[in-house]
Formats: C-alpha cells, sequence, structure tokens
C-alpha cells in the first residue's frame, strides 16, 4: 500500500477518534449512535497508523507531501 495521508491528515483523525472515545466511555454518547462512532474511531486510528486510507484512493485524494527527487 502506497501512503496516501499526510502527517496533519493523521493527527487530526488520532485526535478526533480520542474525542470520540472519550464521549463514549464517558457515556456522552450512547446507544447505536455510540457504537457507530466507536467504529468509526477505530477506522481512524487504523488509518492513520498505517498512513494509508481506502476512500482516499476512490475519490483519488492524497494529502501526503510529495517526496523530493
Amino acid at each position: 500500500m502506497k501512503k496516501n495521508m499526510g502527517n496533519a491528515d493523521r493527527v487530526v483523525r488520532l485526535l478526533v477518534a480520542a474525542v470520540i472515545a472519550v464521549l463514549y466511555f464517558t457515556h456522552t454518547i450512547t446507544g447505536t449512535l455510540g457504537i457507530v462512532l466507536l467504529v468509526l474511531a477505530g477506522v481512524f486510528v487504523l488509518t492513520s497508523l498505517i498512513s494509508f486510507c481506502p476512500l482516499y484512493t476512490l475519490v483519488g485524494m492524497n494529502t501526503c507531501p510529495a517526496k523530493k527527487a
């Protein structure tokens, strides 16, 4: 897999995932919405760790800075 996520994108995703996790475990968000958001947070963490987002590939996006030759 070719990296397609930049550092800023990865940090934002990790922060959003952390906020969702805190809201879920403090019972601010509950029920089906809480579970769906927790799964989304897990996806955000996973994609941030591997620096690859399959959705970006589908839409042709790339936030990873170009390497200098």
